[in-house]
């Protein structure tokens, strides 16, 4: 168990936004900070982040929460993984009550990932990593150069990563679960799965090692390149090489540089573009794409100039499309890599090739119409070959602009290719979905005069609560009609009355001190209204909004009181004296609540607004 002290401890010092940066692209917009969801694809950003109350909440699809699950719900962790990886990087200790050996297997895979990558870095400059050494020389690299982008060496032995695993005493198990080692046909012990090759960390946002590449150093060495396999950490449809220092650039350049291999990254980091990743021995998958859709919005392909690279492009396109990415292409002439062209053109040439790069879909109609228009089977074909791609377009404007320049291009009417367009579409799957019924039922019970109320009367309390007296807190419970916004502006009463409010310059319920007390439907309502930034009317001021909110509802409850006496007296049988004393005590009743703005506070009478719809 964590301390409660060191989780408070966590809490108050981590940074939201700064976590939550290093998967998605954010902006600010007043207090909270925007972005694209990073749990469902969409095309508006309905992600928020909020700095005072350090949570998140998604009002596309309902996600939310703080530092710890974001991190849980992101990358799979437990609470204790979360917790002790964001001790780990501001520095907080955290006493262990249990022995290494029985951490949890994703902690222990990444501690032996970390332990292969130190004896790989050390082994490239021992007399054994001589073979390596040669190698990156060959290629234009220098010791700093390996050191930058931690490039190592796996030595040519059967138990050297076995061996240090052992010493620090990490089960052989968590290193065969991570990838690392092989268990020994006669079950008796573990030996080096990745042996004499040349070796590239495979990092995650965090910094933490997932996994590896390994370059092969000898001819007869097959394959020659070897990639870490599919463990609990290492995801290859979503893990991309150059994290995490490709973060910062790719904010700056505010696009992505996206190539095939290690080296290829390294090629483009080394000519001073940063914002360069690399697939890790996998196709591009719509988990990339969603991923990349997070941090920009433009995407340059840069893959190899021939044949192979060209149909490498037109794939990664219909990946990244539907995700609303732009995206370019360069192919690098005479069928070179971009290391290559580095090597052989200078860092000024392959900035220019990146920089003036094509449309990618433009690219991919010039590439069709390399087989020829000059009669109608060749047109259809060409517009048979292309229409497929341009379906996958998210944006309609941009979709219909391609389809008119499809039709130039091949010189038929722009009506019959936006129809093969549309029946494209309409028989393709790989177009992310955003679950619009969702989405409509949402708006349409929040459009809803009741339910506007009392959300924002929640989020005035939750704000607020030094508008409300005891006996304020008593007239709520009777007049709120019975439903989750009454409970949950209970329990946010009862929290500002127990002393669990926002600590510095903050003001305000810590509706993260109150989440464990509710059920996922009332957590998801109070992170809703706990991000919700629309500024209270200045003209009328908190307390007026208040006071306004307040006599709705006692104006809903006295009116259903009246349609209830007006339906007994209906009644022949009913004691009409007795319901006639009743009426004239409820308009008593009326006429006083209407006439009174905060008799329930403290302070001064003043009168409210008749309409009282906030």
């Amino acid at each position: 168990m964590i301390p409660e002290s060191t989780i408070q401890e966590i809490r108050d010092r981590a940074d939201i936004v700064s976590l939550i940066s290093r998967y998605v692209e954010l902006k600010q917009a007043g207090p909270n900070w925007k972005g694209l969801c990073p749990f469902h694809n969409e095309k508006t950003p309905s992600f928020n982040v909020n700095t005072d109350r350090q949570i998140f909440h998604c009002f596309g699809c309902g996600e939310g929460g703080n530092v710890f699950s974001f991190l849980m719900k992101h990358e799979g962790l437990t609470f204790p993984e979360a917790a002790r990886t964001l001790a780990g990087e501001l520095g907080i200790a955290i006493e262990e009550e249990r022995g290494a050996g029985d951490a949890g297997i994703t902690q222990q895979i990444f501690e032996a990932n970390e332990l292969a990558q130190t004896l790989y870095r050390e082994a490239l400059r021992t007399p054994e990593g001589k073979i390596a050494r040669a190698y990156l020389v060959s290629r234009g690299f220098d010791g700093k150069a390996a050191d930058e982008f931690g490039i190592g060496y796996a030595p040519a032995r059967w138990d050297a990563v076995a061996t240090r695993l052992r010493e620090a005493r990490i089960k052989g198990e968590a290193a065969v679960e991570g990838g690392l080692l092989s268990e020994r046909k006669s079950g008796q012990g573990y030996y080096d799965r990745i042996r004499g090759r040349l070796t590239f960390p495979i990092q995650d946002v965090r910094g933490r090692v997932i996994g590896f590449g390994g370059r092969a150093l000898e001819p007869d060495q097959e394959p020659k390149y070897w990639n870490t396999p599919e463990t609990p950490v290492f995801r290859k449809r979503q893990a991309l090489y150059g994290y995490p220092a490709a973060l910062e650039p790719i904010r700056r350049a505010k696009r992505v540089i996206l190539c095939e291999g290690y080296f290829d990254r390294i090629a483009f980091a080394r000519a001073g573009m940063g914002e360069a990743l690399a697939t890790c021995g996998t196709a591009l998958t719509s988990e990339h794409g969603s991923q990349l859709r997070r941090r920009t919005k433009e995407v340059v392909l840069v893959f190899d100039g021939d044949e192979a690279g060209r149909a490498a492009t037109e794939k990664a396109l219909a990946v990244l499309l539907p995700h609303g990415l732009r995206v370019r292409a360069a192919l690098i002439p005479g069928g070179a890599d971009p290391d290559d062209y580095l090597n052989e053109h200078g860092a000024d040439a392959l900035r220019k090739l990146v920089d003036e790069a094509p449309d990618a879909l433009e690219l991919s109609i010039r590439n069709a119409l390399r087989q020829g228009v000059a009669t109608p089977d060749q047109k259809a074909d060409v517009v048979a070959l292309v229409a497929p791609l341009i379906a996958r377009v998210s944006d309609a404007v941009s979709r219909d602009e391609y389809v008119r320049r499809l039709a130039m291009a091949v010189g038929a009417s722009t009506p019959a290719v936006g129809a093969i367009v549309r029946d494209a579409a309409r028989g393709s799957k790989d177009a992310p979905q955003v679950d619009h019924e969702a989405l409509g039922l949402s708006r349409a019970r929040r459009d809803q005069p009741e339910e506007r109320q009392l959300r924002a009367l929640a989020r005035l309390c939750l704000q607020r609560p030094d508008l409300i007296s005891d006996e304020m807190a008593l007239t709520l419970q009777d007049i709120l009609p019975v439903g989750a916004w009454k409970s949950i502006i209970l329990q946010i009463l009862q929290a500002a009355d127990e002393g669990l409010l926002l600590t510095g310059d903050r003001r305000g319920v810590d509706a993260i001190a109150i989440e464990s007390r509710m059920d996922e439907e009332a957590q998801r309502r109070l992170r809703e209204i706990a991000v919700d930034d629309t500024p209270v009317d200045e003209d009328e001021g908190a307390e007026q909004v208040f006071d306004d909110l307040v006599g709705w509802f006692e104006r809903r409850r006295l009116d259903a009181r009246q349609r209830e006496l007006n339906r007994r007296m209906l009644d022949p049988n009913a004691d009409q004296d007795a319901l006639l004393a009743e009426k004239q005590k409820q308009l008593q009743e009326r006429r006083a609540r209407m006439g009174v703005g905060r008799a329930n506070r403290d302070g001064p009478v003043s009168p409210t607004h008749e309409s009282g719809s906030a």
